[in-house]
């Protein structure tokens, strides 16, 4: 069987009745990922498909969202954005500023800033739920693939979570 949408074209279930779409996508001088998956396509209805279409042709709101998601953690000693940022301080010392795209003097700021878009993952079968709908992984340096952060995002694209990979 197969769902087809508008922007998504032709989703093709495979023989366990999953579908997957994949795309790569500019997002100023990046390459993003972005996948959208789902289990059972008897679980996509036409407004996930929508929901999903609308992410990803805003990717550059989604990335800001969850930009911004991030600075808002930063003075949470506890939050799991702070322990990423200090981190990849302890982990990388003097090479930090390799990866940094503007040194201000705030280096959680600058860190947050630097973060690469790697990919996003849409969880079509997870619209309206209340488990994410959209997972943003950011990484500061993308050879280094465990230390990421994941913003989760809702249907609407409101960030529910900023959590790292671990």
């Amino acid at each position: 069987m197969a769902i087809e949408h508008d922007f998504f074209g032709l989703l093709e279930s495979g023989p366990d009745g999953s579908i997957f779409w994949s795309e790569n996508v500019d997002l100023g001088d990046q390459n993003v990922t972005v996948d959208l998956t789902a289990p059972d396509q008897d679980d996509v209805s036409p407004a996930a498909l929508d929901a999903a279409a609308s992410m990803v042709s805003a990717l550059e709101e989604i990335d800001r969202r969850g930009r911004m998601a991030m600075l808002a953690e930063v003075d949470d000693r506890a939050s799991e954005v702070t322990e990423y940022i200090l981190m990849q301080q302890a982990t990388l010392g003097d090479e930090l500023e390799d990866f940094l795209v503007d040194v201000s003097g705030d280096p959680a700021v600058d860190i947050i800033r630097s973060l690469q878009l790697m990919s996003m993952t849409i969880l079509a079968d997870e619209h309206g739920g209340e488990d994410p709908f959209a997972v943003l992984e950011y990484a500061l340096d993308p050879d280094a693939a465990d230390d990421v952060l994941l913003v989760n995002l809702d249907s609407r694209g409101t960030v529910l979570t900023v959590t790292s990979a671990d």
